[in-house]
């Protein structure tokens, strides 16, 4: 509890720092911007005052320091106009633009919001207004908060996805080593229950119990196999599609209620594919109880495999059960999403990443109709 309240005290502690990090640096660049913007001010005036000095200059005015204030301005846009806003002069703008009379005041217009006009008085009486922009230092300084932010953002969006895909890996590495722990408590009772087959067997039991109970033992270990697997790469053999899909499908069916009609359908000749047979039908346990699951139990769920052209076999496992929203068809696959009262929500995402990171296989909602079903599709590799 102690090390859980530090780790939370310094994650706030730093959240607060860089806020206040993040609210100086934001400050001062603002506090330059407007420091610049005032110091360009003050060259317009300047500029201004050596307009006026060379407008009213005679045969004794030193003009060459005004002269200089005017053609050393290189990057602010100005434009001189008279009392009544016609425009008389202009500086660092394009000549083909104010050539245009609708140009040239929207450019003048655009500069009336940039900055205020200085006015000044050319002659007793006579007054003229220079306009100016924002030199294009100035401009980027205005974009470089929000670029600033922009940085900051994505920088701890990579923090965030930093520590999350690490918690996420230990969890992953914890729920591994629990399936791994299971798997190998089950092993155990597992083995007597198998002793107790055989001297079911010399006390000559019904074959038929016999039987039973030795497909739900056989079961018994394909679920302990499964759970051995989670965490390590499991091993792919080439096996026929169709048998092992039979075969988990037929155990399935004897073990539901008899108010689901099932139904297989499969071409005749084997299809084989890299698989392994205990994920494999882990998965097919899976999609079948979550068709059972949306029918409530009463239905008609059809398990349809086919091949295509383009050297790909699909499994179909279609129900008549409520169907799924347009906008959930992705998100049924996603750990922790359910729509049952009970439940993790892993049942699915499990199945997704058998078929497609084990299997290098697809998986996807090939159509749903609410109150009338759906049809979820694998489609896997056939190997040549």
């Amino acid at each position: 509890m102690l090390f859980s309240n530090k780790r939370t005290f310094m994650r706030w502690f730093i959240i607060f720092a860089s806020f206040i990090i993040i609210s100086l640096i934001l400050w001062n660049t603002y506090e330059f911007f407007q420091t610049f913007k005032n110091e360009e001010r003050i060259k317009m005036e300047y500029w201004g005052e050596a307009q006026n000095t060379i407008i009213n200059a005679n045969e004794n005015t030193e003009i060459e320091l005004p002269y200089k204030i005017i053609s050393n301005n290189k990057t602010i846009p100005i434009i001189l106009t008279d009392e009544k806003d016609s425009i008389i002069s202009h500086k660092n703008i394009d000549e083909k633009l104010m050539l245009i009379p609708n140009e040239a005041k929207t450019i003048l217009q655009k500069l009336k919001k940039q900055n205020e006009p200085i006015k000044f008085e050319y002659v007793p009486g006579k007054f003229q207004n220079l306009y100016y922009g924002n030199s294009s230092l100035i401009n980027k300084l205005k974009y470089f908060p929000i670029a600033l932010l922009l940085i900051i953002f994505l920088f701890g969006a990579l923090i965030y996805n930093y520590y999350r895909s690490t918690k996420m890996a230990a969890q992953n590495k914890l729920w591994a080593g629990m399936a791994k722990e299971t798997a190998h408590q089950i092993g155990t009772p597992l083995s007597s229950l198998m002793g107790w087959l055989e001297i079911m067997k010399v006390d000559n039991v019904a074959e038929t119990t016999l039987i039973e109970i030795e497909k739900d033992i056989v079961r018994l270990q394909n679920i302990t196999d499964r759970f051995s697997k989670i965490g390590s790469e499991p091993v792919l053999e080439t096996k026929d599609l169709i048998l092992e899909t039979e075969n988990s499908f037929l155990y399935l069916q004897s073990r539901f209620s008899k108010q689901v009609e099932f139904s297989f359908n499969a071409p005749k000749q084997p299809i084989y594919i890299s698989l392994n047979p205990a994920l494999h039908s882990w998965t097919l346990e899976n999609l079948i109880k979550n068709a059972i699951d949306a029918m409530k139990g009463k239905g008609k769920l059809d398990v349809i495999i086919e091949e295509d052209k383009a050297n790909n076999v699909k499994i179909k496992v279609v129900d008549t059960g409520m169907g799924i929203p347009k906008k959930q068809h992705k998100q049924i696959f996603e750990p922790g999403f359910t729509t049952k009262k009970r439940g993790w929500g892993l049942g699915l995402s499990l199945t997704k990443r058998i078929v497609e990171d084990y299997h290098k296989g697809k998986i996807r909602v090939l159509s749903s109709e609410i109150g009338k079903g759906t049809v979820i599709q694998i489609s896997f590799r056939k190997v040549k």
